[in-house]
């Protein structure tokens, strides 16, 4: 499989070095410096594209890829005011897209964890729940997307939360995300219930950037050949 990658900062070499393992191609190669070369004529020259750049630029790099026929996985933050703009654009250009805030198989299986966990305490006023999460200090964006994907979950499954603030919560319908920019810090998310007997805490930490490398390669080897609008959800469960 041939593979561009739009964004080469840490997380693009660490994409490199496990694609070129499994016997990939990286055929296009796009950071700060040399976003000239990123025409139609050398995006159209990949089978896929790996995206991880920043929330001033994902949204454009995106739409390029799709404009040109070239599926792409995206894993920026910061820019998904805009997701819907490129579902319409997919859509009308019979393309494939797949975004995931967080491309760690681990993740994706917190995921899963979380909202299961947030659907068994709907029953259980007496238990409060708030998050933390823990990243670098080159971290531009705060809460994390994947901070935000597992609030969002919170959610959609605990119905007495209303909305989430990246501060500690004013009243009892907020749940509140504890942003912290910590060296070296890969990613750690905390979720905590509390009541005045106990508490019921999930975690994951990442160690480095192996996993997050290792799911977005995953994840574009599953959009090879596809039409339409994923997630890491359907690269793991079927889709």
């Amino acid at each position: 499989m041939k593979i561009a990658l739009i964004g080469y900062g840490k997380m693009g070499h660490a994409i490199e070095q496990i694609a070129v393992a499994k016997g990939h191609e990286i055929v296009l190669k796009i950071n700060i410096d040399n976003t000239a070369d990123f025409t139609p004529e050398a995006i159209r020259e990949a089978d896929v594209a790996i995206e991880f750049t920043g929330p001033d630029t994902a949204f454009d790099n995106i739409m390029k890829c799709i404009e040109n026929g070239v599926p792409v996985v995206s894993g920026s933050t910061g820019w998904l005011d805009r997701y819907k703009e490129v579902e319409k654009a997919v859509k009308e250009n019979d393309a494939a897209f797949l975004y995931s805030s967080n491309y760690s198989i681990g993740v994706n299986l917190f995921f899963e964890v979380n909202k299961y966990l947030a659907r068994l305490m709907k029953d259980y006023p007496d238990y409060d729940v708030e998050m933390e999460e823990i990243h670098h200090t080159q971290k531009k964006d705060a809460p994390s997307g994947t901070a935000i994907s597992l609030a969002e979950q919170i959610l959609e499954n605990l119905p007495r939360k209303k909305d989430w603030v990246n501060e500690p919560a004013l009243n009892a319908e907020q749940l509140s995300i504890i942003s912290k920019r910590v060296d070296p810090a890969p990613g750690t998310h905390v979720i905590t219930y509390k009541s005045e007997i106990d508490d019921i805490e999930i975690k994951h930490t990442a160690h480095n950037r192996k996993g997050f490398a290792s799911g977005a390669v995953v994840a574009a080897e599953f959009l090879e050949n596809r039409k339409g609008v994923y997630s890491m959800r359907d690269v793991l469960f079927g889709g």
